[in-house]
C-alpha cells in the first residue's frame, strides 16, 4: 500500500504544482524534506537511540522487562498470538507502549524500534511485514493518551484559562482510536489483498534484510538483597516526595532549590518558575512528565546494579544498536518525507480542504481543523505550527483550539512512524499497517 501511497503523492504533486504555477515550491520542498530526514532526524535520533537502548539492554538483563511483559502476558498473548510470551519483543513493545501512554515521545520511538528489531526475529518473511509488527504499528498509532503533553504546553503557553481540559478529551478519543486500529488490522490481517504469499520471502534480496538477530535470553540476575530492596524503597521514596512537595507546595519548593542552588552557584541568577502559578493538575502533569525520564534513567541502572549486572558493559552493548538503526531509516525517511514536502508545496493540502470543506461542515466539524487534520498523518512539526496558529487566531479557550488540541493529543504522525519504524527493520511490504493507522486517525 505504501508503493501506491507514495507514488500518488509524488505525481499529485507534479501534477497539481504544474496546473497551479507552484513548480518551484514543489522543488524546495523536496530539497527541504531530504535534508530534515537526515541532518535534522536521522542523526540526532542516533545519540537518542543508543541512550534508550542502553538503557534497555539493562532493564533486560536485569529481569525488569521479562517480569513487566509476564504482568501484562494475558492481554498481549491475545493481541500477538505469534509472539512467544518469554520472548524479549513483549517486554520492548510494553516499554513502548507505557513511554507513548505518558507523552514520552523521545524515549518511545527508540524503545518501539528495539521491539521491531525484536519483532523481525520471527519474521519468516524477511522485508514483508508480519501480523504482530501491523499490529504493534496500529496500537502504536493510535495510542492511548493519558497526558498529550505537547498540546497542554501550547494552550498553557497561550494562557488558556484551563488546558488541561484536553486530557478527559483525548484519552476518550484515544480509546476509541485504539479499539477502532486493534479491529482494523486483525479483521484486515487475512483479507487476500494483505495476505503474505507463500514464496514472499525468496524474492527479497538478501541485502535488505537485517542480519539475523539470536533470541536474547540473558542469564538469570543475582536475587536481590535485602539491602538493595531497601536502596530502591528509597530511590522511589525520594522522587515521591519530590513530586509531592513540587505539586503541593510549589512556593516552598521553588524556594528551597533557590536557596540550595545559590549556596552552590552563588554567582548565577535563579529565575522563578512559572509553574508555581499554574493550576494543580497542571503541575501535577507537567511535575511528572519532567520526573519520568530522570527515574527511569536512575531506576534501570541501579535495579540492575543490585542484581550484579555489569551495568557499564552492558549498557555500551545496548547503545551499539542505535547508530546502525538510525543509519538504517534514513533512505526510508527521505523517501516518505520528500513526497509530504512535494505535495504540501504544490498545494495540494489546501485542495483538500476545499474539496472536504461542504461535506465536513454540516456534521458540525470546523472548516479551520482540516488543514491540521490531513498534515498530522504527513509531519508532526508542520502540526504543531499549525496548531500554534489556530490557537493563537481564535483563542486557547475556544472551542475549535479544544477540539483541535484534543486532535493534536489524540493523533499521531502515521506515515513517519510506519516509515521509521518498518524502515528500521528493512521492510518494504508493509501489508494493513498503513490502512489500520488511518482508520484509527479517523476514528
Amino acid at each position: 500500500m505504501l508503493n501506491y501511497l507514495w507514488l500518488a503523492l509524488v505525481t499529485l504533486a507534479v501534477l497539481i504544482g504544474g496546473a497551479t504555477g507552484r513548480l518551484r515550491e514543489v522543488t524546495e520542498g523536496a530539497f527541504q524534506m531530504a535534508d530534515m530526514a537526515v541532518m535534522k532526524i536521522a542523526l540526532p535520533l542516533a545519540g537518542i537511540m543508543a541512550l534508550w537502548l542502553g538503557v534497555m539492554r539493562l532493564a533486560e538483563q536485569s529481569g525488569l522487562v521479562q517480569k513487566l511483559a509476564a504482568a501484562l502476558r494475558p492481554l498481549m498473548s491475545r493481541l500477538f498470538p505469534d509472539v512467544p510470551a518469554d520472548h524479549p519483543a513483549m517486554g520492548s513493545m510494553v516499554m513502548n507502549m507505557a513511554a507513548n501512554m505518558l507523552g514520552l515521545a523521545n524515549a518511545a520511538t527508540p524503545l518501539g524500534l528495539r521491539a521491531m528489531r525484536d519483532l523481525e526475529t520471527l519474521n519468516r518473511t524477511p522485508g514483508t511485514a508480519t501480523n504482530a509488527m501491523c499490529t504493534f504499528l496500529a496500537i502504536n498509532t493510535s495510542s492511548i493518551q493519558l497526558l498529550p503533553t505537547t498540546a497542554i504546553a501550547i494552550l498553557a503557553s497561550q494562557h488558556a484559562q484551563d488546558p488541561t481540559a484536553i486530557v478527559g478529551t483525548a484519552f476518550l478519543a484515544t480509546i476509541c482510536s485504539t479499539v477502532a486500529g486493534v479491529v482494523a488490522v486483525k479483521a484486515m490481517q487475512n483479507w487476500p489483498m494483505f495476505r503474505v504469499p507463500p514464496g514472499a520471502a525468496a524474492v527479497v534480496s538478501p541485502s535488505a534484510t537485517l542480519d539475523p538477530i539470536p533470541l536474547r535470553l540473558p542469564p538469570a540476575p543475582a536475587p536481590l538483597p535485602a539491602g538493595g530492596r531497601a536502596a530502591l524503597i528509597l530511590f522511589i521514596a525520594l522522587f515521591v516526595g519530590l513530586f509531592l512537595w513540587q505539586v503541593m507546595a510549589p512556593a516552598a519548593y521553588q524556594a528551597a532549590t533557590a536557596h540550595l542552588h545559590r549556596a552552590i552557584f552563588p554567582s548565577t541568577v535563579v529565575a522563578p518558575a512559572a509553574e508555581a502559578a499554574a493550576p494543580l493538575p497542571l503541575r501535577a502533569i507537567g511535575m511528572l512528565s519532567l520526573l519520568a525520564v530522570p527515574f527511569l534513567l536512575g531506576f534501570f541502572p541501579l535495579y540492575a546494579a543490585l542484581r550484579g549486572v555489569k551495568v557499564y558493559e552492558e549498557f555500551v552493548e545496548g547503545a551499539k544498536e542505535g547508530f546502525g538503526v538510525a543509519l538504517r531509516i534514513i533512505p526510508f525517511l527521505v523517501a516518505i518525507l520528500v513526497a509530504v514536502g512535494m505535495f504540501r508545496g504544490a498545494g495540494g493540502i489546501e485542495a483538500l480542504k476545499s474539496a472536504l470543506a461542504p461535506l465536513l461542515t454540516p456534521l458540525g466539524f470546523p472548516p479551520d481543523l482540516l488543514p491540521m487534520v490531513l498534515v498530522r498523518p504527513l509531519s508532526g512539526s508542520a502540526t504543531t505550527g499549525l496548531f500554534t496558529e489556530l490557537v493563537q487566531r481564535l483563542g486557547p479557550d475556544s472551542l475549535t483550539a479544544r477540539m483541535a488540541g484534543t486532535i493534536f493529543g489524540s493523533t499521531e504522525t502515521t506515515f513517519y512512524v510506519i516509515a521509521v519504524y518498518f524502515g528500521s527493520v528493512a521492510v518494504q511490504r508493509a501489508r494493513h499497517a498503513v490502512a489500520a493507522g488511518l482508520i484509527a486517525d479517523l476514528a
